[in-house]
């Protein structure tokens, strides 16, 4: 069955592994993934996710058949950078996407030795804890075009009939100076609305997109946008998929808005 593709908010750092008062700052955001399998049309026959944490020159798949792990954050306890998600890769999806990518006229290229970051790991293990769903990342394009990244998007749109879910993990406001101090909420109200309004509907929505920099407090909720280009890639693979908001928390640590949103 066709599955839809979401564009993730993924939290900060290594959240699902951790206790307390952080933990808890993404209850929400947890029960939106925890919820998200049962919302599917089907079992997936697996995921490919495009984490805003992987930037290549060309767009880059996962080839591994075991990908390690990447703890890309600092500051955080000894054992996140100890922890595991041991899902096994998918080399024939792999083939499959960069046969996509090249025939639509994109650069690709494959990686053996790359391991899944936190932006991949954090949202699965809520998702699939068992660790029994086949995964492939894929990397952002340098540069970090918008019209680009919806290319992409519409290249991969086959593997939704073919029961692949496409998942794009970013955050829908990332700037950490903001965020630490305090003065991130007003930006993030103003620029989650936008995409309220934009995501909708899939009628000029891929237009909306490309021109994101001039939504309301687009560079202060994104200064640099690769935590928004996985929404482009997700968005682009919906076609004409309407959209909908499936998460959205108007206190995350300490007064920010956050949402995710499904297409199709």
């Amino acid at each position: 069955m066709k599955q839809p593709t979401f564009f993730l908010s993924h939290g900060g750092g290594p959240w699902p592994f951790m206790d307390g008062d952080y933990r808890r700052a993404h209850a929400p955001l947890e029960a939106s993934l925890q919820a998200l399998p049962a919302s599917l049309p089907a079992r997936p026959k697996a995921i490919l996710m495009i984490s805003a944490h992987w930037e290549e020159a060309a767009f880059t798949v996962m080839t591994s058949p075991a990908p390690g792990m990447l703890y890309d954050y600092g500051g955080f306890p000894a054992h996140t950078y100890e922890v595991v998600y041991p899902a096994p890769g998918d080399p024939a999806l792999a083939e499959r996407v960069v046969a996509l990518i090249e025939a639509a006229g994109l650069p690709a290229a494959r990686d053996a030795q790359r391991g899944f970051d936190h932006g991949a790991f954090c949202t699965l293990v809520p998702m699939y804890p068992q660790a029994d769903m086949p995964v492939v990342q894929l990397s952002l394009r340098q540069g970090l075009d918008p019209a680009e990244h919806l290319a992409l998007g519409r290249a991969l749109a086959p593997l939704r009939d073919e029961g692949v879910l496409i998942l794009g993990s970013g955050f829908s406001f990332h700037n950490l100076g903001l965020m630490f101090s305090g003065r991130g909420q007003a930006p993030s109200v103003a620029f989650d609305a936008w995409l309220q309004s934009a995501l909708p509907s899939p009628e000029g929505r891929a237009q909306r997109l490309q021109a994101w920099a001039q939504a309301p407090a687009a560079r202060q909720a994104h200064a640099r946008e690769e935590h928004l280009l996985p929404l482009m890639v997700a968005a682009g693979a919906a076609d004409a998929g309407a959209g909908s908001c499936n998460y959205h928390q108007t206190d995350y640590l300490g007064g920010l808005t956050a949402s995710s949103f499904r297409f199709g």
